[in-house]
């Protein structure tokens, strides 16, 4: 049985072995206050998020990034270094103007696709045509096919409405919210059915389009919110990938719907740039007394390009660096080193830090201690254990020092179970090493910012922010001094209620180190 512990002072100064009260810690105090007066979140958020932008792996914003973060440690008077751990295809982005030319003139919300094929400085103009519907067989397709040569082709379902679920809770009847449900729900089975009795689902079909003569693909994953669309990479090799808001392609949809013929022009410019290096920054304080033991600080560094990353993972980084320079100020002799790790392309398969884990399998041995944040700008609300037998005798001890203000908001489950993927500190977990996800209270973060083109400066949330460096700063002061050396001790798994077998640790994989190929 699982049992939900909350963060009481009472309940850990009773089941812990601090039964004598603590005196005030200097090093803590002074964490705390150089936190709350001389915070630096908010400018390295300005030169992060505003001045670099957004983070795609492989991109020039990225290595530009990765020289910033170096040249920030070392004004701090901290070592820190740019580690290659592989090769992406290199890709810029460019200017994508999306406009609409008949039946009326009316510029359109959208952009290019990361890694999207360069138009020419006129782009492409041509009519809108959807797939069409009700489908028979691959063989019905296929005759139909040669209607997308040099038409733009619609791939999305046309949303029945652009109102969040919410709104529609708040304002609708009852039985109008129940019956737009079942409507939409009907009408996504039906087109994902429809493509399948094609022979392709919503990726594949991109292809085939392609291999057929279409003169671009126009796509709109709707994030359910106001405003909101996830932005990812294009699938197409020569031809432009543009996805649309929820509200100008609807309208799109409906035209061609109608009969109304409509067209667009798209200037979609960006610029390969071959094969280019990828990279992990790496910082590092180093340990006074046992310097061969480490406390990783961990937050993935890259982001898609829909907007410029704050949420994912701007807020994960800028905890991480405000936490190194609040113990390179207030801490600079740690007892075990101290590293920080930005790891490039999580996005694109946790492989900045699986190559670390990888590549330095004595320091993955050595870690007392691994805390990551990557889930939003709120403040942290939720610890596990992740699986380590004994995390709750040493996380406690550590978390009890943390000011109350902070730990009253904080849940825990112990002993809890291993992140087999998700985020950065999985990659740690499954090589052995106790390493704790920092989760953020929600914010809204999977509607509104998780991956969108709405993920931007103005959505942090800096008061929770900085809770968060002063949480990872004592709990990184924590792990360093204390005498005990962390156990790894794993629970066992318990079965697959699905399968009926045994649940297993999750095992190392190894980072894909030359990707982003088309």
């Amino acid at each position: 049985m699982k049992i939900k512990l909350h963060f009481i002072l009472l309940v850990f100064f009773l089941s812990s072995a601090f039964i004598v009260a603590q005196d005030k810690d200097p090093v803590i105090e002074s964490i705390i206050t150089e936190a709350n007066e001389n915070s630096q979140l908010e400018p390295l958020a300005h030169e992060l998020l505003d001045v670099v932008g957004p983070r795609l792996v492989g991109t020039p914003q990225m290595q530009k990034a990765h020289d910033w973060a170096v040249a920030k440690y070392k004004s701090w008077g901290i070592e820190a270094r740019n580690e290659k751990w592989g090769e992406w295809r290199g890709w810029e982005r460019g200017i994508t103007h999306i406009d609409m030319l008949s039946p009326r003139v009316q510029t359109l919300q959208g952009m290019q696709l990361a890694w999207n094929p360069s138009t020419s400085e006129d782009g492409v103009t041509a009519e809108v045509i959807t797939l069409p519907e009700n489908i028979k067989d691959s063989l019905d397709f296929v005759k139909w096919l040669p209607n997308v040569e040099g038409k733009f082709v619609l791939v999305s379902m046309k949303q029945p409405t652009g109102r969040p679920d919410y709104n529609w809770e708040e304002f609708a009847t009852e039985e109008s919210f129940e019956k737009m449900k079942d409507e939409r729900d009907a009408q996504s089975s039906e087109w994902r059915a429809n493509l399948n009795r094609a022979g392709y689902n919503g990726r594949s079909v991109i292809g085939a389009l392609e291999d057929a003569g279409a003169a671009g693909i126009v796509a709109s994953y709707w994030s359910r919110g106001f405003g909101v669309n996830k932005i990812f990479s294009a699938r197409t090799k020569k031809i432009p990938t543009v996805d649309l808001e929820l509200e100008d392609y609807t309208m799109l949809y409906r035209l061609a719907e109608y009969g109304d013929k409509p067209t667009i022009r798209v200037v979609a410019q960006s610029k390969e740039l071959g094969r280019v290096p990828t990279f992990n920054t790496i910082a590092e304080i180093k340990g006074s007394e046992i310097p061969e033991e480490y406390i990783i600080l961990s937050a993935h560094f890259d982001s898609w390009d829909g907007a410029t990353g704050a949420t994912d993972n701007g807020t994960g980084t800028l905890v991480m660096m405000e936490a190194m320079r609040l113990l390179k100020k207030h801490y600079p002799n740690p007892k075990r080193t101290i590293l920080v790790g930005h790891w490039g392309s999580e996005e694109q398969g946790l492989n900045g830090s699986r190559a670390f884990v990888e590549d330095n399998p004595e320091i993955v041995k050595n870690v007392q201690a691994l805390f990551n944040q990557d889930n939003g700008t709120g403040r942290v609300v939720n610890i596990s254990g992740a699986g380590f037998l004994h995390a709750y005798d040493y996380l406690s001890r550590w978390l009890y020092a943390v000011p109350r203000d902070i730990t009253q908001h904080i849940e825990t489950n112990f002993p809890g179970t291993p992140s087999g993927g998700g985020s950065d500190n999985a990659s740690f977990v499954a090589a052995g090493a106790p390493a704790f996800n920092l989760s953020a209270l929600n914010w809204s973060y999977w509607n509104y910012t998780w991956h969108t083109n709405r993920d931007t400066y103005d959505k942090i949330i800096f008061d929770d922010v900085r809770n968060n460096a002063i949480l990872t700063a004592i709990l990184a002061y924590m792990a360093s001094e204390d005498d005990e050396r962390t156990s790894r001790e794993k629970i066992v798994l318990p079965m697959n209620s699905r399968t009926g077998e045994q649940r297993t640790w999750p095992e190392p994989r190894s980072p894909q180190r030359d990707g982003g190929r088309n």
